[in-house]
């Protein structure tokens, strides 16, 4: 064999033997690499903590909540009976943020007396704002341990903190502020999605 035909087998061998180990290395940095980019990508649970969550509420009886989870947070969706709306304005002197002033606390399109998008329908996360613990519901007017003037709303048991059937702190309680709404819109009459501001939806 001619020194001119060894060499370019030799060229070809080297060639294809540089392309091989290419390829291998290649595939060993990323088979190394995977394990690292997939920690540094939020996990489906995180994704799933932050994501918009779809309510519906066309079941949803006059007087009943729904809770729902969004960022780790419980959210109830209540629907106030016409008698709870007509109670609201009543209670305004015996409120400390009566007409949510606080604008922390909602978005300014839930800044009313109702703090909603629709009176019916209360948005609401449901953790006290004295200590985060979550209250409970208590629609009934007047129970013997809330007292007469209850006029149904939401008790905390840790220190008992009190706030309105729209989520409003009474006076001389622990609890600083009203409870929060979230951000959330309607979709459709009967789906709610909480998490996306009716303002960017």
């Amino acid at each position: 064999m001619s020194s001119f035909a060894a060499d370019n087998i030799d060229v070809r061998r080297r060639r294809f033997l540089t392309a091989a180990a290419t390829v291998v290395g290649g595939v060993g940095v990323a088979y190394l690499a995977a394990p690292f980019l997939v920690s540094w990508s939020p996990s489906e649970r995180a994704q799933a903590a932050g994501a918009p969550v779809e309510v519906d509420i066309s079941k949803l009886e006059p007087g009943q909540l729904v809770t729902v989870e969004w960022r780790g947070k419980p959210v109830w969706v209540v629907r106030r009976t016409e008698k709870q709306l007509e109670e609201l304005p009543t209670l305004d002197d015996q409120l400390r943020d009566p007409y949510s002033e606080v604008t922390t606390q909602q978005p300014p399109y839930a800044q009313n007396q109702d703090r909603s998008l629709k009176p019916e329908y209360l948005v609401m996360i449901g953790i006290c704002t004295h200590l985060g613990c979550s209250p409970t519901y208590r629609p009934e007017v007047a129970p013997e341990d809330l007292g007469a003037s209850w006029r149904g709303g939401f008790f905390c048991p840790c220190h008992g903190s009190r706030f309105d059937m729209a989520g409003r702190v009474y006076k001389s309680v622990p609890a600083p502020t009203n409870m929060p709404v979230p951000p959330h819109n309607y979709v459709t009459d009967t789906r709610i999605v909480v998490g996306v501001d009716t303002e960017t939806a």
